[in-house]
């Protein structure tokens, strides 16, 4: 039996389609979560099995977060990792990490992907790379599945210790030839290539920096081979430039190029320390790349040319990245970020022609596209994002397209005054909690809670495996 579903009467839809439609009194239909038509609420059909009435809200299409790791919801706001830039934060994180045990890590990814939907993300990748303890990816799958929320979920992995010239301790790495093993397992049992796909693999080595070439090599084949997509850390941070230098005499865009990592079936998370010719390759590849600006800022890794990115033609995405390098699972928020700190960048380069004053230079002079608009910053979160995953089902709302939308509610204290443009409010005023949150049809938040299942128990069990797991620093 089809189920139907009906949203009406938004004060504001913003579509996100070919056109960039916003539509003011707007709304949509759809059946077993697919979309059938979007307009004007008096166009639409009158009844469904599920009506949503937006009166007093804008809609938005679901956003894709495309850089994660869920587990790290159980070491947020740790005090040895407080103050430390990349690697030294992973030093003081590698071994806590390595003892999350299956119960841990399905409480981590609840909580992550419960804040994250109430952000008003309905898709995320997840990349998890430490699998001792009798962890394994099939924990996050099923509560993402239990939450209702799209996953992208990686056999990550590190196979490149310190006694090998490698970051992490030897006992947080894994054989090269069980992490392949368990990569096709995992891939066979679970990724879904098709329309509306709920689950899909990605195999995801971790850096430059924990992984062997040969690892990499093998891991490019197999994802070609099973038809599943490439990920990892690149160019996040200036010592991680240093270690491919100093270890194969390439920066770390020359050296994966190398190893066939660079292809439309690849993204990098981060990406920040790139050149313009690297910029070129990635657009003339395919490439695409995760942004992930709060966690830049939280580490001091730097600024990635997002803009130049857009320019070139790069697909680009958002990315919260780890929840310890971020405190926060929250995509409204990072949509904000990445806007805010595109526009910081442009007001750090340095200014044409000589100084009129030693100490004053003149403003420099705007040009059309260099800003980054507000409407940008939500096109990285939606459409951006679905492309960086490779999925052209997701990201906008319009037929034939999956029902991943989310709603915010316009008379609150945090719009108030904003409303002369209300699409643009949510990008500049304060990030709020979502009113209602929906994938393929099913509400997952509704009245701004979860609705799917019950977290105050997720709550209780992830605080407490959160502080069993780190006392034994």
């Amino acid at each position: 039996m089809v189920q139907t579903l009906l949203l009406k009467n938004a004060d504001m839809l913003v579509t996100m389609d070919g056109t960039r439609r916003e539509i003011p009194g707007g709304g949509l239909y759809a059946e077993d979560g697919v979309i059938k038509r979007v307009g004007l609420s008096g166009e639409l059909p009158e009844t469904a099995d599920n009506v949503i009435d937006a009166r007093g809200q804008i809609v938005l299409p679901g956003f894709v977060n495309t850089h994660h790791h869920l587990n790290q919801t159980l070491t947020r706001n740790l005090p040895a990792a407080q103050n430390n830039n990349l690697f030294a934060w992973l030093q003081a994180h590698y071994r806590i990490w390595a003892r999350t045990n299956p119960e841990a890590s399905r409480a981590s990814t609840l909580i992550g992907l419960a804040e994250l939907a109430l952000s008003g993300c309905t898709t995320v990748f997840d990349h998890t790379y430490l699998f001792q303890s009798g962890n394994k990816v099939d924990y996050q799958i099923e509560a993402a599945k239990e939450l209702g929320v799209r996953f992208h979920a990686s056999r990550g992995s590190m196979s490149l210790g310190v006694s090998k010239g490698g970051l992490p301790p030897d006992e947080c790495v894994e054989d090269e030839e069980e992490i392949l093993k368990d990569s096709i397992r995992v891939i066979d049992r679970y990724h879904d290539a098709s329309f509306a796909a709920m689950t899909r693999i990605v195999v995801a080595p971790c850096s430059p920096f924990s992984v062997s070439e040969n690892l990499l090599r093998e891991s490019a084949r197999l994802a070609r081979d099973k038809g599943v997509m490439l990920h990892t850390h690149l160019c996040e941070t200036y010592d991680e430039e240093r270690y491919t230098l100093e270890h194969f005499g390439k920066r770390p865009v020359e050296w994966m190029e190398g190893l066939e990592w660079t292809g439309p079936d690849v993204w990098f998370a981060h990406a920040v320390h790139v050149d313009d010719d690297e910029i070129k390759l990635f657009a003339r590849t395919g490439c695409g790349a995760a942004h992930c600006p709060c966690s830049n800022m939280r580490l001091a890794s730097g600024i990635a040319p997002v803009k130049k990115y857009m320019a070139a033609g790069v697909k680009v995405g958002l990315g919260v990245d780890g929840s310890a390098s971020n405190d926060s699972s929250n995509m409204l928020l990072e949509v904000r970020q990445a806007m805010l700190l595109a526009r910081l960048q442009l007001g750090l380069l340095p200014p044409e022609g000589p100084r009129r004053h030693a100490l004053l230079p003149p403003s420099h002079p705007l040009r059309a596209g260099e800003w980054m608009t507000a409407r940008e910053a939500l096109e990285l979160a939606t459409i951006g994002g679905a492309s960086v995953l490779g999925r052209d089902d997701i990201g906008s709302l319009e037929t034939g397209k999956c029902a991943d939308f989310f709603t915010l509610d316009l008379n609150t204290v945090q719009f108030a005054g904003a409303l002369h443009d209300p699409v643009a409010a949510v990008v500049f005023c304060a990030p709020q909690k979502v009113e209602t949150t929906v994938v393929g049809g099913r509400v997952v938040v509704d009245g701004g809670e979860i609705v799917t299942m019950d977290m105050a128990p997720v709550v209780e069990a992830h605080n407490r495996l959160s502080l069993a797991l780190t006392s034994e620093i």
